[in-house]
């Protein structure tokens, strides 16, 4: 079973395209039923954060697979499926693996080395493993790109900052609209986002208050940061006492217009929802707007070159490990199938020896037996633990395939040790 991952992100396609492509919880779990109705896809995690929508599926054809998972985006973001593949980038297996790995690293993203898209990653594996769409070839790729994550935050000093999309766009309002401390702050959502921005402000000594549809989840949100906390429907008001907005819902139903900010006292605006959340002609207004699309096209410092590039070292390390294991994993049916010939060998000869001598006694034979099976496993020992530890080596002949020849293993031996497929 081989991975494929499909990925729009602001590295391929523009905000305007990933906005189309944002998938909350209810439309994830949509989008995965439809991949797991495909012949060719046996797992699926759908993964969507403000900067990117990918597709990682388990899958036995690659061509196949490759088009029922362009045909469901495109289907999704209502374009045709060859402006889709205009727009994406394709890894498959190796690639699939590394690229899996820098995601989750904060290596790919608008800001290197943040830190949030790995709690992203592990909320889109646990969301999937509830509803039953992740196996084993998905389940052991995010976990081991969440132990390399951490490796990444912990050893190298590019996630030390805390570094972010919040952090990085403070960082660009500030240049315009002066330091937070003193500002009153509104803002709107209640997220993992939201309550990075909330935190992030106070800590700068804004003055917070927080908006969201359900009050009490603002209230909670408020409490953290000593703010106060208000309805969404107070938003009119509550802009009438606003220096600085920062909103991140991505809900379709939250549209901050120019109108609302005109006779406002707003002079700054950070919008990092997807779809937007404010209208972005209040820059019109002369309004300072920090959103996704300005983020993306100004590539916020975020490190040393020589810390990431230390960070890529270790992925790349962490990649060659990792296939190492699967590709040593790999051969085990294999070796499985042999041993398991020669132990059909050993009962015939047996039997045979049955025939030949019907008076052999019980002691005789079954110390026949032991023999006969030391001098086996003896012989086999040293080349079946050899072809493992050579079958971590990228660059190795295919030794699995060369047993295979060698014993006249059929295909269907190999496959019957294998794990069964569990059926949907």
């Amino acid at each position: 079973m081989s991975v494929l991952a499909v990925s729009v992100s602001h590295k391929t396609a523009p905000v305007e395209v990933l906005a189309r492509l944002a998938l909350d919880a209810p439309a994830s779990t949509k989008m995965v039923d439809g991949l797991l109705a495909s012949e060719h896809i046996d797992e699926a995690i759908v993964l969507s954060t403000c900067n990117r929508t990918e597709i990682y599926a388990a899958v036995s054809r690659f061509h196949g697979a490759l088009d029922d998972v362009a045909a469901t985006l495109a289907d999704f973001a209502g374009m045709s499926v060859a402006d889709l593949h205009n727009l994406c980038a394709v890894y498959f297996d190796e690639g699939a693996v590394a690229h899996t790995f820098s995601v989750a690293s904060g290596l790919d993203s608008v800001v290197i080395g943040e830190n949030q898209v790995l709690g992203q990653v592990k909320a889109a594996l646990t969301h999937c493993q509830t509803h039953g769409s992740v196996g084993t070839v998905l389940n052991t790729l995010f976990q081991s790109a969440i132990r390399v994550a951490k490796r990444v935050h912990s050893e190298t000093g590019i996630g030390s900052a805390g570094r972010s999309l919040v952090t990085a766009a403070c960082e660009v309002l500030t240049r315009s609209c002066g330091e937070l401390a003193g500002k009153r702050l509104l803002v709107v959502g209640a997220g993992s986002m939201a309550s990075l921005a909330a935190r992030t402000a106070a800590e700068a000594g804004a003055v917070v208050t927080c908006a969201n549809r359900t009050l009490a989840r603002a209230e909670r949100l408020a409490s953290s940061v000593r703010g106060s906390a208000v309805s969404l429907s107070d938003l009119p008001s509550v802009l009438q006492q606003t220096d600085i907005l920062f909103t991140c819902t991505g809900a379709k139903t939250v549209a901050i217009s120019r109108a609302d900010l005109a006779d406002t006292p707003v002079r700054g605006v950070v919008d990092l929802a997807l779809p937007p959340d404010v209208d972005p002609a209040v820059a019109d207004l002369g309004i300072e707007l920090v959103n996704i699309e300005r983020l993306v096209a100004e590539k916020p410092d975020s490190g040393s070159v020589g810390e990431v590039e230390f960070a890529r070292d270790l992925v790349r390390q962490e990649v060659s490990d990792f296939l190492g294991v699967r590709r040593s994993a790999q051969v085990a049916p294999t070796v499985v199938a042999l041993r398991t010939m020669a132990s059909s060998v050993v009962a015939a000869e047996l039997a045979r020896l049955d025939a030949k001598l019907p008076g052999l006694g019980e002691r005789e034979r079954a110390e026949v037996q032991r023999t006969v099976q030391r001098i086996v496993d003896k012989l086999l020992h040293q080349p079946t633990v050899r072809v493992q530890e050579l079958a971590a080596d990228p660059d190795a002949l295919d030794y699995a395939e060369a047993l295979r020849e060698l014993f006249a293993l059929h295909p269907q031996s190999v496959a019957a040790v294998m794990s069964p497929e569990v059926p949907r």
